[in-house]
């Protein structure tokens, strides 16, 4: 079964009104594809990336699927401390190189999968019917267990909105009931809204801190024209000293003489230049126009192609 690309919602400033939405919690993990045949089950991520070592306790799916062939499409999520959802403690998962050191991980970082839509069905694709026939059919065959989860569907987008925001989550994606699974595509039938923003950027240099170690990351994405654009610099945010160390030795086998970015950064004087091979997920409070991101913080180190980030659609472009 070829891996597919998965259909993403367009970014909304608020939660659509009127009849035939519904509303889901948009859970802050990693998108995940789950591909079960008579023979095997794989798991995909949303570039078709082959990530069924990662999770081995997805593999046992007719333990939480009834249906003897399927596509599952929902997000790996990881708790932190504070019992909400996690994006640094998932990458620790997602981010491993080394298939033994999976079971140690597993203990260490368990995670859950949050199903919230089916794309293939029992030798049938089912992704021209509409959303609540694809949720009535995920009912009858998704059997919740403690590792895999149904995300309900809500008939109240706003009064969601509000609750995730009071109990600090990501936010929310708002779907058409009537609408199709389109793979592939970034549609308005589903938008999401969401309480925290964020990002995933490259690294275009960094800074030394006062004894000697990096001090900050400078970050930047890719304009249409395909120049790099600065666009803020934060510190080591939720990495752990190790993978902070780690970080700079990363880019520091990266070094170049010029400054890659096409503005130059408000702390250029003593930037070392880098580069832009790294990137890395930011979470960050507001994005004003013309201006740099307001309270950037480092969330991990992912594996996206440099070239994917690029200037978000919902953000004003700069001047120039």
């Amino acid at each position: 079964m070829k891996p597919v690309i998965p259909m993403e919602p367009k970014p909304s400033a608020d939660p659509p009104v009127g009849d035939g939405w519904i509303a889901q919690v948009k859970w802050d993990g990693v998108r995940m594809l789950v591909y079960r045949t008579p023979d095997q089950v794989q798991v995909f991520n949303r570039r078709q990336r082959n990530r069924t070592w990662h999770y081995p306790e997805l593999l046992q799916a007719e333990a939480y699927c009834r249906a003897r062939s399927f596509i599952l499409d929902g997000e790996v999520v990881a708790l932190g401390p504070d019992g909400r959802p996690d994006f640094h403690e998932v990458m620790r998962r997602d981010g491993v190189r080394r298939p033994e050191r999976v079971a140690a991980l597993q203990r260490a970082v368990p995670v859950f999968y949050m199903v919230f839509d089916i794309l293939f069905c029992d030798g049938r694709w089912v992704t021209d019917r509409p959303l609540g026939e694809r949720s009535a059919l995920l009912d009858e065959v998704l059997t919740p267990t403690d590792l895999v989860r149904r995300v309900d569907p809500h008939d109240d987008p706003r009064a969601l909105f509000e609750r995730t925001g009071e109990l600090g989550l990501e936010g929310i994606v708002c779907k058409r009931l009537d609408a199709p699974y389109l793979p592939g595509v970034k549609s308005d039938l589903w938008r999401k809204v969401k309480h925290i923003h964020d990002l995933t950027a490259v690294v275009g240099g960094y800074t030394m801190g006062e004894e000697g170690g990096m001090g900050a990351i400078l970050l930047g994405v890719f304009r249409p024209d395909g120049r790099l654009w600065y666009i803020g610099h934060c510190g080591s945010g939720r990495l752990a000293a190790a993978e902070w160390r780690a970080l700079h030795a990363a880019l520091e086998r990266n070094r170049i003489e010029a400054c890659p970015f096409a503005n130059r950064p408000e702390r250029s004087a003593r930037a070392v230049w880098v580069g832009p091979r790294v990137t890395v997920r930011i979470a960050y409070a507001e994005w004003p126009p013309g201006r740099s991101l307001r309270h950037p913080v480092l969330q991990a180190v992912v594996r996206a192609a440099p070239q994917t980030c690029v200037w978000p659609q919902d953000v004003p472009g700069p001047a120039g």
